[in-house]
């Protein structure tokens, strides 16, 4: 597949030192790597990623286990492990890229920032050999678990293979095994994750545990040290508490957070404090959180906004209903068993809308960097899922100074010493690997009831008189809530319920652009066979005799527009 010679070339981010490198031409399926573009990323290099990139340089030379990077939400871990690929790739060290991901949303933003950088991966495809042209794929864990030894059997020699939020794969086994039997012959493996993960989960291959079975990265970059360094948003969380009464059984009981309760009725306190038909209960809580984010955009964030993250589908179309009243205005709702979510998702990032309500469909990967204000109402209460909502709202804005987001959450223990421990993460010293903190002990009893059960019949919620109590890491005290709103949002609502989204620009990933002519030409070839009476597979034989393509799947965007262009010619020569 390669002759052995080499050529040299210069590679390197812009702005910033250049490096020549011998280049030997590599290939995959009989055709040669497409070459790498030149970047058209501006912003530079962080101190860390820079860390990042010297520390992967000295274990390529000697790749024995995967290589893992863990680094706080919006910090930018993507960029590293696609300048790694993009340099390998120009050095002919590497032949292509596989990229897995959790979901398909995340697929399209990896193909997205690997074009920046003059990379063209293809999302969604259905084999680690990408289409010509392609550098790389992006795919989901679970299109991997569907055939891993088909993937085995495919995969090219000298594959980069990076695992974005891999911590998935110790929590589904599925995964897990899917991707060691579709990898076993990669020696090149590149984890990623925004969230510290344990080996009391299924221990991921290759990765290295401490005594207490957190995962020891080769890398890290803090929640802590991302707030010092202004790469990432301080966050403040608003606690509030009150008083609450449900009726359980033939029993009606009233507490706040502060009393200790059975496993059971804590956990119906703590339904009763995200229950949406209690007017001072939540209701309150996203009055309170739209005086906070009007405040924000006074302040001169004009398009910021705030996300509420619901228990579940009917919880949230009825927080959306709670929030068009309080605000004149209907808010973005995306749930993850609708059609076109992720459309409505993409565009909200895009638009000024002032509030988005989803269930699961905003959590790790979601980049939204004008989220400055959150309510947290899930049932969900563990440590992985707390940070990984909270990591929603990190992330900062290019030109702007690093303003606080805020967070409000119930005063439950159990996300109280989530967000303490956040707390002591900030305030803390920088601690070397190793070095545990004396005053982080576990909850047991709090562990074992993180993520709230749906209550049994006889619960029903009675009254709630809550208030914004507690603030943590400092700051302003909380806007108590206004009285009904009198004024309304007025925003120039972006296009989130459009049937259709516009053609990609000129600069569109290539990933786009392909689809997009794929579409016309599948388009073109159904009105020529309206015109002329031909069969689809008349037209495309032809088509692709004349192109010089087997089937449409292995067309390159230069013949696909070659396609378009003779389908074109064909619909309006003269008859």
């Amino acid at each position: 597949m390669c002759d052995g010679s080499y050529n040299r070339a210069r590679v390197g981010p812009p702005n910033q030192p250049t490096t020549t490198v011998d280049v030997r031409p590599v290939g995959h399926d009989g055709r040669p790597v497409a070459a790498v573009r030149r970047s058209s990323e501006t912003t530079e290099l962080r101190e860390w990623q820079v860390r990042a990139l010297a520390a992967l340089a000295v274990w390529e030379r000697d790749p024995r286990r995967p290589f893992l990077i863990s680094a706080a939400p919006g910090a930018g871990k993507t960029r590293p492990a696609l300048e790694f690929a993009r340099l390998q790739l120009a050095a002919g060290r590497a032949a292509t890229i596989v990229v897995a991901c959790p979901t398909a949303p995340l697929t399209r933003q990896w193909a997205r920032a690997a074009d920046r950088l003059g990379l063209d991966l293809a999302p969604d495809h259905d084999s680690p050999r990408p289409p010509a042209g392609f550098h790389g794929v992006a795919v989901t864990y679970a299109r991997i678990a569907k055939a891993p030894k088909r993937w085995a059997s495919a995969l090219p020699r000298n594959t980069i293979v990076i695992t974005d939020e891999a911590h998935h794969l110790g929590e589904d086994l599925t995964w897990g095994n899917a991707f060691a039997t579709a990898f076993a012959a990669s020696d090149r493996r590149l984890l990623l994750s925004g969230t510290p993960f344990r080996s009391d989960a299924t221990p991921i291959p290759g990765v290295s545990y401490d005594a207490d079975g957190v995962a020891e990265p080769d890398i890290a970059f803090t929640y802590a040290e991302a707030v010092r360094d202004r790469v990432c948003r301080p966050v403040r969380f608003v606690a509030y508490d009150g008083t609450l009464s449900w009726r359980s059984g033939d029993d009606v009981i009233e507490a706040g957070f502060d009393t200790v309760l059975s496993t059971r009725e804590a956990s119906r306190r703590y339904r009763t404090a995200i229950s949406t038909e209690l007017p001072e209960g939540l209701p309150r809580i996203l009055r309170e959180a739209d005086a906070r984010l009007r405040t924000i955009r006074q302040d001169g964030h004009r398009d910021a906004a705030g996300l509420v993250v619901a228990a579940d589908s009917e919880h949230a179309r009825q927080i959306a209903k709670l929030l068009h009243e309080a605000t004149g205005k209907g808010p973005v709702v995306v749930l993850h068993d609708e059609q076109r979510s992720a459309t409505r998702l993409a565009a909200f990032t895009r638009s000024t809308d002032p509030w988005i309500v989803a269930v699961n469909m905003v959590s790790e990967g979601v980049d939204i960097p004008r989220l400055r204000v959150g309510v947290y109402a899930t049932a969900a209460k563990t440590a992985l899922i707390f940070r990984q909502i909270v990591g929603r709202f990190v992330r900062v804005i290019p030109e702007r100074p690093t303003e606080a987001s805020w967070l409000y959450v119930p005063a439950d223990p159990i996300l109280h010493n989530h967000a303490a421990t956040i707390e002591r993460e900030l305030s803390a010293p920088l601690r070397r690997p190793g070095e545990t903190d004396p005053s982080d002990l576990d909850d047991v009893q709090a562990e074992r009831r993180e993520t709230e059960r749906s209550p049994t019949p006889e619960f029903v919620p009675l009254s709630a008189e809550v208030v914004s109590q507690l603030t943590l890491f400092g700051g302003a005290e909380p806007v108590p809530a206004p009285p009904p709103a009198a004024t309304r949002w007025q925003t120039a609502t972006a296009a989130a319920e459009a049937d259709e989204p516009g053609a990609p620009a000129a600069g569109a990933p290539a990933f786009e652009r392909r689809a997009r002519l794929r579409e016309e030409r599948h388009r073109l070839v159904s009105e020529v066979r309206r015109r002329d009476g031909s069969s689809h597979r008349e037209i495309n034989q032809w088509l692709n005799q004349k192109v010089g393509i087997a089937t449409v799947e292995q067309a390159t965007i230069p013949e696909l527009e070659r396609s378009v262009d003779l389908l074109l010619k064909r619909l309006t020569a003269r008859r």
